[in-house]
């Protein structure tokens, strides 16, 4: 990662992914001075690396920052030195030219598509890292979902589950309630993709749906929720940084499902 961060021409892509998401590669070619096929090459190392991933939409494949693997290194390299509200200013926003927006964020997980699953799916293990919210369902197709905090009186969130395919796939559309400002927003979606790699797996979560220039409180978490899930299944231990005691404290009021 360090490495394809390196160099001056790939921190522009990040650049222009940043400012506005979902680029296919002829809109990110007229923004660097370069060839088409040297454009490619960058876009393929920074692929590697996991600092961005790609979605086909018809014939145009786009491209996204993934901000969780940038979040990696703030909680490797920069939270132990950072103020504990140095993790809010982290959250990488950005958005695209169209009506609606969508956010796709990407995490490969040292474990199986079923511990997974049901790190998902159980409440006491999804409290544990989405800030203290314990989501709960039956988890069957066209059945209610909401979760709760025991430091916020009311629901933090709400939805239906739209699609339930364990252990690789979940689709939900989601409803945030933490303040008035995120009810405003009104329903989006929120998509959980698990594809087993080797002795790993791929975990691949889309927000979309979402209205453009939505507030960052809707999708801004997903990093720090994606880490701290990364974190359970690998060592047992609870994500501690100083982003993630702070949110835990007023009961996730400024993550996403």
């Amino acid at each position: 990662m360090f490495k394809a961060l390196a160099d001056p021409t790939r921190r522009s892509l990040l650049d222009e992914l940043f400012r506005e998401d979902g680029q296919t590669l002829t809109a990110l070619e007229r923004r660097v001075p370069m060839t088409r096929i040297g454009v490619m090459k960058h876009l393929r190392v920074l692929e590697q690396a996991g600092l961005v991933t790609t979605r086909r939409r018809g014939r145009e494949k786009l491209h996204f920052l993934n901000p969780v693997a940038i979040r990696l290194v703030h909680d490797r390299w920069v939270s132990k030195y950072a103020e504990p509200w140095a993790a809010s200013l982290s959250e990488l926003k950005s958005t695209l030219e169209e009506e609606t927006m969508e956010k796709v964020f990407e995490i490969y997980i040292k474990t199986t598509p079923g511990l997974l699953w049901a790190a998902i799916t159980d409440p006491d293990a999804r409290a544990r890292y989405t800030f203290g919210v314990r989501v709960e369902s039956d988890w069957t197709p066209g059945s209610s979902y909401h979760g709760a905090s025991a430091l916020a009186p009311n629901l933090i969130l709400e939805g239906e589950n739209l699609e339930v395919e364990p252990p690789r796939r979940l689709v939900q559309s989601f409803n945030a309630l933490w303040s008035d400002d995120v009810k405003a927003e009104g329903t989006s979606r929120v998509t959980w993709e698990i594809e087993p790699v080797a002795d790993s797996c791929r975990l691949t979560v889309t927000h979309d749906q979402l209205r453009e220039g939505a507030h960052g409180e809707i999708y801004g978490g997903w990093p720090q929720i994606l880490s701290g899930l990364k974190t359970l299944l690998e060592t047992g231990e609870s994500l501690t940084t100083p982003g993630s005691l702070v949110y835990a404290s007023v009961g996730g009021a400024q993550g996403s499902d």
